[in-house]
């Protein structure tokens, strides 16, 4: 009984050894891939699409030009946008299988904006995450709402809001 116990363990410990191997892969192709998005501002009339992430690495001139892209539209301030909120924007694309740009309703908002919007609306959080660049409103043209926040959730990957009336979703990199 004591031999067999033993050869459990020891084959239980290769297992758990080799499992990474096997698995390495193909996480490696996916932390490597390229990554590209496509924006359209609503309010600014402005496009672009690029690649922001190579051999797992962020691009910064993709950064800069995605930061002055998500600006505060009404007082034209500049803020870095989280990375992470991007992977998020991938994600969703990824989801969707969709090609197509997202709209950017709201993305990066200045104190000033966000004082104007939260003393105008009640939807609107004095500490908001936008505040940070953490936070984008967004749509996807071909894509329900509806599905947009769905893939949205499934990602578990921050906060995702549903305004349907309005049609556009809220997703950030918080809690």
């Amino acid at each position: 009984m004591a031999g067999n116990t033993s050869s459990r363990r020891h084959f239980l410990a290769l297992t758990a050894l080799s499992a990474p191997v096997l698995i390495w892969p193909g996480l490696l192709r996916a932390a490597t891939a390229p990554r590209s998005l496509a924006f359209h501002h609503t309010h600014t009339g402005e496009s672009l699409e690029l690649e922001y992430s190579e051999a797992g690495r962020y691009i910064p001139d993709a950064l800069l030009s995605i930061n002055r892209l998500l600006r505060d539209f009404r007082s034209g301030e500049v803020h870095s946008i989280d990375p992470q909120l991007l992977d998020v924007l991938y994600g969703l694309r990824q989801q969707t299988q969709s090609t197509t740009p997202f709209e950017i309703i709201s993305a990066f908002r200045s104190p000033a904006t966000n004082e104007m919007l939260a003393h105008n609306s009640s939807g609107v959080s004095r500490n908001s995450l936008h505040l940070s660049g953490r936070a984008i409103d967004i749509r996807l043209p071909g894509v329900a709402t509806a599905k947009l926040r769905d893939a949205g959730m499934r990602l578990r990957a921050g906060g995702v809001g549903y305004y349907p009336d309005s049609d556009f979703i809220h997703v950030d990199t918080g809690r």
